[in-house]
């Protein structure tokens, strides 16, 4: 005898391309959407009754259905339009999360200006959604992945505890790379949500380029309190910083000096320092 104690079900890495095509210039959004409903499914699984069930064919037509009429100026507001219409259209729902993730693109620069209609890859970066809307209500949180940043200098790693097995040397002067990841919740109520990512990432980027960082732990809530004072919107940010190594390489063997210049990057094993900062 089992009991079903959760249950949910969707349609994930729903591909969605959108031009708005201006007068004077396209403008190109290309995301990605994940879609998870939470309800009255369990006759379906336990009985094989489907009466209840949403299609996840039908998910997939719906982001593009809505995608023709909504103007697409940010994930925030395209979450929170598909997560009502699931949450608020089916009585059968309890809950109804939207995952987005923007692909990055930048317009290619012609004679020293941004071309109207041709673009060019932004790298690894993406914007980041996700909405849960549940009880007539919505809680958004947002952010970014993949944001590489590395700087040269101003980083050290020093008095950390030593035991028999530790072999890592001290350091006042090394490289510090890692791949942000940042997610932070928004209070309930009015936000330019294009302003105040774009003022906490800008945030986050100044602070780790100027600050010396004596830890990536101190590095993370630097980064963290400047996304806050960026934004009041955010209640909650929570970063994840891999620490991705560049090793110097010892070039005595080939009778050469090697005045912390020539280094190799490696991605495995690697260092991962997380936090949490929420407002008082």
């Amino acid at each position: 005898m089992s009991v079903l104690s959760h249950n949910s079900y969707g349609k994930s890495r729903v591909r969605l391309t959108k031009v708005t095509r201006r007068e004077e210039r396209h403008e190109l959004m290309e995301i990605t959407v994940d879609i998870e409903l939470e309800g009255d499914f369990e006759a379906s699984y336990t009985e094989g009754d489907n009466r209840r069930i949403v299609a996840t064919d039908t998910m997939k037509n719906t982001v593009y259905a809505l995608a023709r009429s909504h103007s697409l100026e940010h994930l925030e507001g395209f979450g929170l339009h598909l997560a009502a219409h699931f949450a608020d259209g089916y009585p059968q729902l309890r809950s109804a999360t939207i995952r987005l993730a923007q692909q990055p693109w930048e317009r290619i620069a012609v004679g020293g200006a941004p071309h109207p209609t041709a673009f060019v890859g932004g790298g690894s970066e993406q914007r980041v959604c996700t909405v849960v809307r549940s009880g007539g209500r919505s809680h958004v949180e947002a952010g970014l992945e993949g944001l590489l940043v590395l700087k040269t200098t101003d980083s050290s790693f020093t008095g950390f505890e030593r035991d028999a097995l530790t072999t890592l040397p001290d350091t006042d002067d090394r490289i510090l790379a890692t791949s942000v990841t940042a997610r932070w919740s928004y209070a309930p109520g009015a936000v330019d949500w294009n302003r105040c990512h774009a003022a906490a990432r800008v945030a986050m980027l100044e602070v780790f380029a100027t600050h010396h960082s004596l830890a990536v732990q101190q590095t993370l809530h630097v980064m963290g309190e400047a996304a806050l004072a960026a934004c009041p919107q955010i209640t909650e940010i929570t970063l994840q910083l891999p620490n991705r190594h560049r090793l110097l390489v010892n070039l005595q063997p080939f009778r050469l000096d090697n005045p912390n210049v020539i280094f190799v990057p490696t991605d495995e094993p690697y260092g991962m320092i997380s936090g949490t900062l929420r407002r008082e």
